[in-house]
């Protein structure tokens, strides 16, 4: 039992020592998943750019970026959390900081991939890539933005079920409503919107039309469908325990079950884009031939080369030898 920050007290269950070690088992995979994968992704985007379709590059690099950020910081410092019991200041804060950013920064770049793709508009020349940039840069922004005002105004203290520091408020629900209004609406309310129409669109459009569909096809960009299926997917218990906050006067947060497992599944999606994006033939064949090119033995041409010449010189020899 413990006095959260508005003067309520609050029922915290303790782990139990199968329960910790499970998250410390699923934190661990995830983060080994999200920082080798996306460690790959960007090698073979930096690389072997060449050798695959990708139009709309900026978008996947802030996405990608995000994933490994993520997972560098947020998920290794949750799994830390369990074992060590808990997070102090500063860490505290810049991981309740970054995380938001990191949510904002995700799903405004899938909102600017498919909008990219909707205008069939390239992430090449220099008004179009400054546009991007900025873009891009925006949803960055905005997350640090709305992530620092929790920060100032010491609204952050750990959360055991969450498994990271997170806000709690001490100040009146229409304070509270104020704040996840704003940062929803801008924040995720209206990615959502881009993504939810030109989703739409571009799928009446390719009923309508074909022309551009092997283009489409081959271009690294076809994966976005399912790029946006699992964040969604992913971070539904994220929104869900949100709402539930909105919705209850007394500032109580959501179940315990419901917060850790936000939590889980939102770290989940750092591991799973990678995996999405191997899913795409052409990247995929990218990437393993990065991995396995420079491991062929380099001796192999030299003593093909020496077998030929010493079955060329006993041909030669042969009829001499009968005779």
């Amino acid at each position: 039992m413990s006095e959260g920050l508005n003067g309520t007290m609050m029922t915290e269950r303790p782990w139990s020592e199968a329960e910790r070690w499970l998250l410390v088992a699923v934190l661990g995979l995830e983060m080994t998943m999200g920082i080798v994968g996306n460690c790959l992704v960007l090698l073979v985007k930096v690389m072997c750019r060449d050798q695959f379709s990708c139009r709309y590059w900026l978008p996947f690099l802030s996405l990608t970026l995000s994933d490994l950020g993520c997972s560098l910081l947020i998920i290794s410092g949750s799994l830390v959390a369990i074992l060590t019991g808990g997070q102090s200041s500063p860490w505290c804060e810049v991981v309740s900081l970054l995380k938001f950013a990191f949510i904002t920064s995700s799903l405004g770049s899938i909102a600017i991939l498919c909008v990219q793709r909707l205008i069939s508009m390239a992430s090449t020349g220099s008004v179009l890539f400054v546009v991007m940039v900025t873009a891009c840069l925006a949803s960055w922004v905005t997350g640090l933005v709305f992530g620092s005002v929790p920060v100032v105004y010491a609204w952050i203290r750990f959360d055991p079920a969450e498994m990271l520091c997170a806000v709690f408020w001490e100040n009146s629900y229409s304070d509270m409503l104020l704040y996840i209004l704003c940062a929803f609406s801008l924040c995720i309310f209206l990615p959502c919107i881009l993504i939810f129409f030109c989703s739409l669109l571009l799928t009446a459009t390719s009923c309508r039309s074909t022309c551009n569909s092997d283009d489409d096809a081959a271009d690294l960009s076809s994966v976005s469908p399912l790029l946006v299926s699992f964040y969604m997917l992913c971070y539904t218990p994220f929104f869900v325990s949100e709402l539930i906050l909105l919705g209850r006067k007394d500032l109580s947060p959501a179940p315990d079950w419901l917060r850790t497992l936000s939590s889980v599944m939102s770290y989940l999606d750092c591991g799973l884009n990678p995996l999405i994006y191997c899913s795409h033939q052409d990247f995929r064949e990218a990437g393993l031939a990065l991995l396995w090119t420079n491991r062929k033995p380099s001796s192999e041409p030299v003593l093909t080369s020496i077998t030929k010449r010493v079955n060329v010189f006993q041909t030669f020899h042969l009829p001499n030898n009968d005779v």
